[in-house]
This record gives C-alpha cells, sequence and structure tokens, in this order.
C-alpha cells in the first residue's frame, strides 16, 4: 500500500509517501514546484491526501466538508478557516480578493486566506485523480488518535502528541528526521 500527504510549503508543495504496510512503512519526502509536480509525485498511491481546499464554494454558503470537520474538531475549530468563494480566486490582489469575498459573502477574507489562494488555484487547473482528497491535518491527527485530547500544536506537549498520533503510521520518530527544509 501507498499512501501520501501534501502540504504547501514557500515556493511549492511537501509530499510525503509511506510505502507498505506497519512498522515497515518506508517514509519518502520530495518538494515539489506545482499541482501537476504532486500529481506526479503520488502517481500511484492509494491515497493521497492533500491539505488545501480542493473545491471552492460558488456562493456565500460554507462547503459541507467544512461545516462537518469544524464540528468534529470542536475547540481546534480555529485551525480551520473558511474557503473563499469562487470570484476570490480571479483577483490580482488582497484588496480584489477582500472586495469580492464581500460582494458574495458579506464578509471580507483573511490575510491567512489570501496567501493560500494561488494554491487553491493550482489545484483548480489540474484534473484529480478519485485517489485524491482534501486533508485537514487536525481532523487527521484526531482520527488517528481519537481518545486524546490534544494540547495546542505550537507547544511541546502538542508537538509530542501529534508525534506519537503517526508513530502507528511511520516506522519512526527519526523519519521525520529527513524531512526538507522546506517543510
Amino acid at each position: 500500500m501507498r499512501i501520501s500527504g501534501v502540504d504547501g510549503v514557500p515556493g511549492g508543495w511537501v509530499v510525503c509517501v509511506l510505502s507498505g504496510s506497519g512498522r515497515t512503512r518506508e517514509v519518502t519526502w520530495t518538494v515539489v514546484p506545482d499541482a501537476a509536480s504532486v500529481l506526479a509525485a503520488t502517481a500511484g498511491c492509494d491515497a493521497v491526501g492533500i491539505d488545501i481546499p480542493l473545491s471552492v464554494p460558488a456562493g456565500a454558503q460554507r462547503r459541507e466538508a467544512e461545516i462537518l470537520a469544524s464540528a468534529r474538531l470542536g475547540r481546534a475549530r480555529s485551525s480551520l478557516f473558511p474557503t473563499p468563494p469562487a470570484p476570490v480566486l480571479d483577483a490580482g490582489s488582497y484588496d480584489e480578493a477582500c472586495a469580492a469575498a464581500q460582494a458574495v459573502t458579506g464578509k471580507k477574507i483573511s490575510l491567512q486566506t489570501w496567501y493560500i489562494v494561488g494554491k487553491i488555484r493550482e489545484f483548480q487547473q489540474v484534473r484529480l485523480p478519485s485517489s485524491v482528497v482534501e486533508a485537514h491535518p487536525e481532523l487527521t491527527f484526531r482520527t488517528m488518535a481519537p481518545s486524546r485530547a490534544f494540547a495546542a500544536k505550537k507547544t511541546a506537549r502538542g508537538a509530542g502528541q501529534r508525534v506519537a498520533a503517526l508513530s502507528e503510521w511511520v516506522p519512526s520518530a527519526a523519519s521525520l528526521g529527513d524531512l526538507p527544509t522546506a517543510a
């Protein structure tokens, strides 16, 4: 079995591929420049989870996936911010994006949302295989360790809890030592 997790990094995407099963999984890391390269790097994977909205709402309504994820995250729902409506993807500046969002939803977008608009655009321009799904890291950790009450991710305790949750999926925490510099 081959599974992959993908997240945006400055100038591209970090791709983690887990091959094999159980404690003998092989972990490989790469950084690629764009969505097409992500799909090439994950070709043949049984499942690929990407931390970016893969669909955008046409109107003011939040996506059902966000509503469900927000409910499941509970207090950690602040790590999930609303996906901008489709007209925001055509904006050339933050001010234009805010105006487009406000026209559709009545609210401006955050600067954090603006910073991922280019990444969202990339995946709007490629055809996704059925093995590719949108993923949210905090929801993923809570699925891997459902009985754990996670501390904030930026604390030592929170980081340790997330590494512990990963220990069922990667051969050892040492696998994280090979993370690319950009990640």
